[in-house]
């Protein structure tokens, strides 16, 4: 099997969650994969995910709608798959739209891309997520937003949901 290409994160541009949990590599790559499994798991409760829209192909579409526990929607601009490797890595990033369209951030908003990786282990999956971003700025409004604690809340409902 060819070697795995990962980032090397940079810690002033990127975040990494990396946890072991005890879901099968094959149930972790269907979560992220499967539109049906992720509204399920996808926005650390009480908010949730009300739609995903996911073409799981290099330049397909990767979009999300968010719904606050008051019902307000955040409906998110597509982003674009870069890379799926089955059971192993998928990238998608909010940096372009489908058809690796470039878009340009919002005002107040960061973009990043985000890198799954996956590894089975001991009837577990070593799992990895890192958002990279273009600047030190966004990096740090990410953080401030929550990225560790909600980024770990959501592997928690994942890991919940696939159990």
């Amino acid at each position: 099997m060819n070697e795995l290409k990962l980032c090397v994160p940079d810690p002033s541009l990127d975040l990494v969650l990396e946890r072991f949990v005890e879901v099968a590599v094959e149930r972790v790559w269907a979560a992220w994969t499967q539109p049906e499994l992720m509204v399920q798991w996808f926005t650390p409760a009480p908010w949730k995910t009300s739609k995903i829209e996911l073409e799981l192909w290099p330049g397909g579409k990767f979009k999300t709608v968010m719904e606050s526990p008051e019902g307000e929607l955040m409906d998110h601009d597509p982003g674009c798959v870069l890379e799926v490797v089955e059971n192993r890595k998928f990238v998608w990033t909010s940096g372009m739209m489908p058809g690796y369209r470039q878009r340009a951030a919002a005002e107040g908003e960061f973009l990043f891309t985000a890198e799954i990786s996956m590894a089975a282990k001991d009837g577990g999956t070593l799992y990895r997520a890192v958002a990279i971003h273009d600047d030190a700025e966004g990096c740090r409004k990410h953080e401030v937003m929550g990225f560790h604690d909600g980024w770990g809340a959501a592997l928690d409902q994942l890991v919940a949901l696939m159990k």
